[in-house]
Formats: structure tokens, sequence, C-alpha cells
């Protein structure tokens, strides 16, 4: 008999003595750690001063929503909600907006149906989603970056332990090292822009979005043969690039896809905070690269 049965069958003969039935909510114990309990550790234990204006708060449930599991999840698209939701984790800890906007504000979209849809989901099954974005990539290391490399096996690689976006590779060629990439974050719609046969050696990294200004600046460096990013605008970032390769820098641009590019952040991010709740179970839910290619469809 295990500990969980032994403790239902005493609590059901001594209800049968008393004259109660008890149904089975009444026989597991009430969770004690709510949502804002959960925040307030991350708050502690993250490293870094809490900004006043941040998008890292709390979008559904309240402060006192009981916490039954908690998932980290790189984006809680309404798949991944239903899987936390399916595997009793109804805190989830998202590194990217659930709404549509980085900042939350959902205000132009308030009546439409899919909103609607996602939030009474939440409402319906005590969903409190925590947007974890700021303070996670401001801890030292980079939350997103260290477990990007840690996922890639990239560890020996970082020029600096203490900047994990900065790598050097021993030449090996570009084609080569993007089908290992692809291989190990299984992904379906990766790109590459630069010669299949540049040897790569300085690599810099700006997971998930990398905009025209900090892209430029990072592509254009002298000691930059590889950058990687999550996604770009292709009339700014990616026409720059092309062009400098044009114009004879031996160069390339690796795309991998938001999703894709920032998941590794949230699994350290569940091993993190695994220690923080011994009592709780604490998950990773991986969110599903949302695009395939027409060669090999995905339903």
């Amino acid at each position: 008999m295990t500990d969980l049965s032994r403790r239902e069958f005493m609590a059901t003969g001594a209800a049968f003595a008393a004259g109660v039935t008890l149904t089975p909510s009444a026989l597991a114990a009430p969770p004690s750690l709510t949502a804002g309990d959960v925040i307030d550790r991350i708050k502690q234990e993250v490293g870094v001063p809490w900004r006043e204006k941040t998008v890292d708060n709390l979008l559904t449930g309240t402060r006192a929503t009981p916490v039954r599991g908690i998932a980290t999840t790189m984006m809680a698209t309404l798949d991944v909600v239903e899987r936390c939701v399916a595997d009793g984790k109804n805190m989830i800890v998202t590194h990217e907006t659930p709404f549509y906007l980085h900042q939350d504000g959902t205000d132009d979209i308030k009546d439409d149906a899919v909103l609607r849809y996602k939030l009474d989901y939440c409402a319906k099954h005590e969903v409190a989603i925590f947007h974890f974005h700021d303070h996670w990539h401001a801890r030292q290391p980079d939350g997103i970056a260290q477990g990007m490399v840690n996922q890639l096996g990239w560890a020996k690689h970082v020029v600096d332990a203490a900047n994990p976006k900065k790598l050097s590779f021993d030449g090996v060629p570009l084609a080569q090292f993007t089908r290992t990439m692809q291989k190990t974050l299984q992904a379906r719609t990766m790109r590459v822009l630069g010669d299949p046969k540049l040897p790569v050696r300085r690599v810099v990294t700006s997971w998930g979005f990398c905009g025209r200004e900090g892209g430029i600046k990072l592509f254009s460096a002298p000691e930059t043969d590889v950058l990687i990013c999550g996604e770009t605008r292709e009339w700014e970032l990616v026409e720059y690039c092309q062009d400098s390769i044009r114009s004879g820098n031996k160069k390339a641009l690796i795309v991998v896809g938001h999703v894709l590019s920032e998941q590794g952040g949230m699994v350290l991010c569940r091993d993190w905070l695994k220690p923080f709740f011994p009592g709780t179970p604490v998950a990773f839910i991986p969110a599903m690269e949302p695009f395939w290619n027409p060669q090999e469809p995905v339903s």
C-alpha cells in the first residue's frame, strides 16, 4: 500500500465510523501555495532589483489563486494552457505574452472571440499566468541566453561565462553548423543567409526578436562572423545583412524562429524554480513551433 492510499484508507475509515461520506476532493489536502507566493519568491531569488515599469506581471487569476502545480513555457498559447491544465499545472510562468502584444494590452480587442475564449478558459480552470520576461533576461547571466547554451550543448564555446551570448567555434562550415542546430532544436523552418561553406568561428546571439538598430551593430562588428537571432524584419536587418554580404563581408545570419530561440531558457527557468517549491510539481511545457515546411506538412 502506498503512502497516499494508506492515508486515504485511514481517512475513509475514520469518516465511516463517524457516519461521514468523503468525496475525492475532500481526501486531498487543499493547496496552501498561492500565485502571489510564487511571484514573491521569483522576485526574491532572481538576483536583480525589480523594475517599477515592467511587463513582468500577473495577467490571469489573482495573487490569492491556489497553485496546484507550476509550468514554465516560452509562450502561453491556448494549446500550451490546455496542456498545462491537463497536466495539473494551473500556475503558468510564460516568457512571452499570452495576449498578442508584448505590453499585454488588450483594450483594442477586448470583445474579440478568441481573446474571450482564452480568458474564459483560464477563469474556468483557475489558471494564473505570470509574464516573466524582463527580469529573466536581466538576470546574470541572462536566463534565456544561458538556457539556450545549455540546450545546444555549447557551454565549452562560451567566450565569457558572464555573457553567454558570445561564442567561439573551430571553423565548422556554416551548412554543417546549421544542420546540427536544426537537429538539436527540432526546427522545421529555420532560415540561413550566407555562404554555406563559410567557416563559423565567432558567433553572436540575440535570442528572440532582434531589431534593426541593435542587429546592425552586432552584425557589422569586426568580431562577428555569424549572428543568430529568433526573428527579425526582412525589410530592415535581413536586407542590411544581404547587402553586407554582397559587398564582400564574410558573414552569415541565422534566423531560428522566435519560439525555438528562447525555449531552452524556460527549461532553465523550470530547473531554477524547482528548489524553491519542493512540495509543488514544477514542469516545462514546450510551445510548439508555429510554422511548418510545405515539404513536410504538420497537422
